[in-house]
């Protein structure tokens, strides 16, 4: 959460000091750069930090209406669709990767890969998280653990 906190500062001061720049007419052009790098690990990373946290690639209505076996057996389905998700954002968010080093972003002739590997990063994150839940699910059992489970809990 706090690499999204990061991510949405910078992205946010970044887009200040584009336009404050560019009205007073003396643009930052490498600032579009770093815009864009912000926004698009902020994307990623926020991915994968909304999955830690269930709040998002979730399918919660039609779960929470079940219990016991079924509702295990859709959650786990759920995750391993999600982990089949992040093995594959792993795997061509790799390859991208690889293929980013041919081309170059300007004005700072830094590879395109330095954008791209956030792509691979959030497979990752993601694949964890997913395992985490599905371990967790099958210990101390899958109820509780969307959002509106826990507001249930709280009333």
């Amino acid at each position: 959460m706090i690499l999204c906190g990061v991510a949405i500062t910078g992205f946010t001061v970044t887009v200040t000091c584009d336009i404050v720049t560019r009205l007073l007419g003396r643009p930052w052009l490498w600032l579009q750069e770093v815009t864009m790098t912000f926004f698009i690990y902020g994307v990623f990373i926020g991915t994968a930090a909304a999955t830690r946290r269930n709040d998002h690639l979730y399918l919660a209505a039609v779960a929470e209406s079940l219990s016991g076996a079924r509702r295990t057996a859709l959650e786990t389905f759920s995750r391993l669709v999600v982990l089949g998700v992040a093995l594959c954002l792993i795997w061509f968010g790799y390859l991208n990767f690889l293929d980013g080093f041919k081309s170059l972003r300007m004005p700072s002739m830094t590879p395109l890969s330095s954008l791209y590997a956030a792509i691979p990063l959030s497979g990752l994150l993601v694949a964890i998280f997913t395992i985490e839940q599905m371990v967790n699910g099958w210990k101390n059992g899958f109820a509780g653990t969307s959002p509106t489970d826990e507001k249930r809990k709280a009333l």
